[in-house]
């Protein structure tokens, strides 16, 4: 797989396709929606403020006013709205070729909880997202060649946020850090990632899945990390978010993409550059780690996938 330089000129033509993003309304995920709109893509933008939403949407119609963008509220720390989302999504649309998983909470100062309980940032990265994707499977099954993209983050494998995934206290109420959240939170979404895949293709079902990190991008996501961390490291080692934005895009319409991959920058420690492929930690491969991870996000979500 040629890797040199990939960037948006790389994309084939996306027309017919039918494209979720989920947090498509700043940053990482707006950046896609321009891209694959640009493409000919019908995309599916969400957003859990709908008046952000549909700043974004103007934003890309004055560059694009031809692309076919669809708003729909959807709110991933709230089970209630996710279930709203998919009975509106399976009333408009029988197909979805690519669904990038792109929405996130990264760090937040206080000990948040979801509208279940759930820590905000597991619950809303990996959660969330676990309960639509198996709300949706029925439609993404019924798709030739079906696409499924998820983000993950540097933070995952690096020590000083301590990932893992912390079965005895997920919600971290024995005690609140938010880089080890943020990092259970990561690493989580690479193990449904890879489980997801294998369990695609143990049933024959058309549709791979593949995973990416944007590097150190400069969004708004990391708003909650600190001033110097804010105003120094990302002016001076933050890359612009048409480059951060890159990986995600490669993990969700490369068309050599196999599944299981795990697309990212190699420079500067990964903070930097064009997408290439990656090596994730060692844990994010734990197969029984991810098994574990499955069982317990079905108990947690009240969502059971069926593969056949």
């Amino acid at each position: 797989m040629s890797s040199q330089n990939w960037n948006a000129d790389n994309i084939p033509s996306q027309t017919g396709k039918t494209i979720l993003i989920t947090g498509a309304n700043s940053g990482l995920g707006l950046e896609a929606a321009k891209v694959l709109s640009g493409k000919g893509a019908h995309v599916i933008m969400t957003a859990r403020n709908m008046a952000s939403g549909k700043e974004a949407v103007s934003k890309i119609k004055k560059e694009n006013p031809n692309a076919r963008l669809d708003l729909m509220r959807l709110d991933l720390s709230d089970f209630a709205s996710i279930h709203q989302f998919s009975e509106e999504f399976h009333k408009k649309y029988s197909k979805l070729d690519i669904y990038i998983q792109n929405a996130g909470v990264m760090t937040p100062v206080n000990h948040e909880l979801t509208r279940e309980g759930f820590e905000l940032q597991f619950g809303t990265n990996h959660l969330g997202h676990f309960l639509l994707t198996g709300l949706l499977l029925d439609i993404v099954k019924n798709t030739p060649n079906a696409r499924i993209a998820i983000q993950s983050s540097l933070i995952h494998k690096l020590k000083t946020g301590k990932p893992d995934i912390h079965f005895d206290d997920l919600n971290f109420d024995k005690g609140y850090n938010k880089q080890i959240a943020y990092a259970q939170s990561k690493l989580a979404n690479l193990l449904f990632a890879y489980e997801l895949d294998r369990k695609l293709k143990a049933h024959n079902i058309n549709a791979t899945v593949a995973a990416a990190h944007p590097g150190y991008t400069k969004t708004n996501l990391a708003r909650h990390t600190g001033f110097f961390i804010q105003v120094i490291f990302a002016n001076i080692l933050a890359q612009k978010v048409e480059i951060g934005t890159l990986p995600i895009l490669r993990a969700a319409a490369d068309s050599n993409v196999k599944g299981g991959e795990y697309f990212g920058p190699t420079k500067m420690r990964e903070m930097r550059g064009y997408p290439e492929l990656v090596r994730s930690s060692d844990k994010s491969y734990d197969r029984d780690l991810a098994r574990r991870l499955w069982e317990v996000s079905e108990e947690l979500t009240g969502v059971t996938y069926n593969f056949s």
